[in-house]
């Protein structure tokens, strides 16, 4: 990919900053080290893996929603703010950003391949969809309307139609659309694609952006209880 790679965004932070970011957000130091030797080692992300590490960012938001259907049936709704928090997050970096790459450039050149244009057509229907529920999500989460059971039941409906929305969603993306959208490109166009996607997201959010929303989405699942691992994991 020539010189020009070496400005992709992937841990490409000058002297070691994306490291020092996420160590001091708490990452593990696993995580720090890889992202240490990638920024040596000039990694690049291609613009399908980019999209689909930014569906980590919104599988690991649907993981919260769930936390907050749990609380809101429990009635335990203090703390409303990581959930206001956590929509701001689906709205600007998903919605915002991240579909807006999907729906100017991957669709319009999906759509002339045979027998993806009804795919297409859903997806964007879902797209629409889920500006709608973050749009109620985000009416709803503030404390005044929390102490009503009925704001109580709308919210959780609205959170459990987004998470049963999107988590389809975003696996047919993965497994369907990205790799039809790379096989379809010659590779010069897919650099510049990527790099186009980079150029977006430092604009929208600063160098680093990614990492930034991952380590937004780190302290709300902190502050929830939710952020070990381990605790998803069957007991025996």
């Amino acid at each position: 990919m020539g010189a020009k790679g070496l400005t992709r965004r992937a841990f490409l932070a000058a002297s070691g900053g994306v490291a020092g970011m996420l160590a001091a957000a708490g990452t593990d130091g696993l995580l720090a080290q890889r992202a240490a030797a990638a920024e040596k080692e000039g990694v690049e992300v291609s613009p399908a893996e980019d999209l689909m590490r930014e569906h980590g960012v919104l599988r690991r938001i649907l993981l919260i929603y769930e936390e907050w259907m749990r609380r809101l049936r429990a009635n335990q709704v203090s703390g409303a703010g990581s959930l206001a928090e956590s929509a701001g997050i689906i709205r600007s970096f998903i919605e915002d950003y991240h579909e807006k790459l999907e729906e100017e450039h991957l669709f319009p050149r999906i759509r002339k391949v045979a027998g993806l244009t009804d795919l297409v057509d859903v997806l964007l229907r879902q797209h629409q969809a889920g500006r709608r529920l973050t749009a109620l999500t985000l009416g709803i989460c503030v404390p005044q309307a929390l102490t009503s059971p009925a704001s109580r039941g709308r919210l959780s409906d609205s959170l459990r139609q987004f998470i049963r929305m999107y988590r389809p969603h975003a696996a047919r993306e993965d497994t369907v659309l990205f790799p039809a959208f790379h096989e379809m490109l010659q590779e010069e166009e897919y650099d510049a694609l990527g790099e186009a996607f980079e150029d977006k997201e430092n604009e929208l959010f600063g160098e680093n952006g990614f990492e930034h929303m991952v380590a937004r989405v780190e302290s709300i699942e902190k502050r929830l209880g939710i952020y070990d691992l381990a605790r998803f994991t069957p007991s025996q």
